[in-house]
């Protein structure tokens, strides 16, 4: 397994080989700023509930940041065939910068990043490439020195979509990834693996209906609610995300929590994901900020 070791430090490389080829790339991380005395920012950041270590890139308002960002991590396969590399390396420096994102997210004060790993239409793609990409989670959500730095950052991980054709070995990992993180307190990456975002509104549904049947809800007592503590996002503090970041340039959400983005502000960026830089991250954060958030209403909320 690769690594790759960020700590908001100057530039880092990593290097991908195989038989044939080599490629480096180098991820880029810029210095952050608090713009202000580091008493007086952190106490700011207690107070919109972000914790004390909450430094971000200048240009940023720690007032304005989304609390939720979700992510559709697209171009893998692209990013690949440009270098010349096999689709398992645009995957695998795929999942190094996701690491990447996951750290960054946590030191800005982001309080739930959602990813979206796989989907269920993704099991029509090749064999080797989904035993692959199977195997590459497990070896993420199995791995002892991302466990100790997740629990070293107080980061919380859990796991959306349906695991029930997941492979045993997989399954169990994942159990015990979130069992074994889920008193951290900072910040909270929720895994989408084999998910859909139709599937999740219709096995919200059936367990509603379910219990309608059973006697123990009423017909007149469903409203968004309780319809949204039946959807796999309803672990999330904030299970509404404010923020989509798309890669590749591609503009659509590709069945991807289609009742939690309802109000959410989009960002689609045309670099595909294994070139994303922290400076683009920024970008899409700077695109964020300025929005007026109206929820079908006349003013700004």
């Amino acid at each position: 397994m690769l690594s790759l070791r960020v700590s908001l430090s100057p530039n880092s490389n990593i290097t991908l080989t195989n038989r044939s080829n080599q490629y480096n790339f180098r991820t880029k991380v810029l210095a952050t700023t608090t713009n202000s005395s580091s008493n007086s920012y952190n106490a700011a950041a207690m107070e919109l509930g972000r914790g004390p270590a909450v430094a971000l890139p200048e240009g940023l308002k720690l007032e304005l940041m989304p609390k939720h960002v979700a992510v559709i991590m697209d171009g893998h396969r692209r990013w690949a065939r440009q270098k010349g590399l096999s689709v398992e390396q645009g995957h695998r420096a795929g999942g190094e910068k996701m690491k990447v994102l996951t750290r960054l997210c946590n030191q800005w004060g982001i309080k739930v990043l959602t990813l979206f790993a796989f989907s269920t239409e993704n099991w029509t793609r090749p064999k080797e490439e989904v035993d692959f990409l199977m195997e590459l989670c497990l070896d993420l959500a199995s791995s002892q020195e991302n466990l100790d730095e997740w629990t070293r950052d107080n980061i919380r991980f859990s796991f959306i979509g349906d695991k029930s054709i997941l492979s045993k070995s997989l399954r169990e990992a994942l159990i015990l990834r979130e069992e074994t993180t889920k008193s951290n307190s900072g910040l909270h990456v929720m895994v989408a693996l084999n998910y859909s975002g139709r599937q999740d509104i219709l096995q919200a549904t059936k367990s509603i209906a379910s219990k309608v049947n059973n006697g123990h809800l009423a017909v007149t007592d469903i409203d968004n609610n309780i319809f949204e503590q039946e959807l796999e996002t309803h672990r999330a503090e904030f299970p509404e995300p404010d923020l989509l970041i798309r890669t590749s340039g591609e503009q659509r959400i590709s069945n991807f929590m289609l009742w939690q983005l309802a109000y959410t502000e989009l960002y689609f960026a045309k670099k595909l994901f294994p070139d994303m830089e922290q400076e683009d991250f920024i970008d899409a954060l700077k695109s964020f900020q300025p929005r007026e958030r109206r929820y079908g209403g006349s003013q700004k909320i």
